[in-house]
């Protein structure tokens, strides 16, 4: 139930938002909440059902800029390759998975051609104790 708290929606716009120039990668384990965000955000979702011809297609635009908000299911924990992604926003997951948070802090932690700062959210802090936003 808490991960897919609708009071979510806000603090994950609001993050995608001070990230703006920033590729951004919004992760979760939930298929109705990265539904729901995906609408919210107005991103496309990449998720099991997901063909591969369409997966491609949206990360090869994702890497070009084209796209800059992708939601991605747990798909997105192995084997894409997404160098110039920098921010990383878990709102759900397998809790205490210390693996698959692992590969998610990989796909922001590479470094980035122009030297950018990585960023990594958890669902730690957007959970039932949400910080205030404007």
């Amino acid at each position: 139930m808490a991960a897919t708290a609708r009071t979510k929606l806000p603090v994950v716009k609001a993050l995608v938002g001070r990230h703006a120039d920033d590729q951004v990668l919004v992760i979760g384990g939930h298929i109705d909440q990265l539904h729901q965000l995906g609408e919210y955000l107005d991103a496309p979702i990449v998720q099991g059902s997901t063909t591969n011809k369409e997966r491609e297609r949206l990360f090869d635009a994702f890497r070009s800029g084209e796209v800059r908000t992708l939601v991605i299911s747990k798909v997105g924990n192995f084997s894409i390759d997404l160098p110039e992604a920098a921010v990383a926003i878990q709102v759900s997951g397998t809790f205490g998975s210390r693996q698959e948070e692992a590969q998610r802090l990989g796909r922001v932690l590479r470094p980035k051609a122009d030297g950018r700062q990585a960023h990594f959210y958890t669902d730690d802090v957007l959970g039932p104790k949400l910080p205030t936003v404007d």
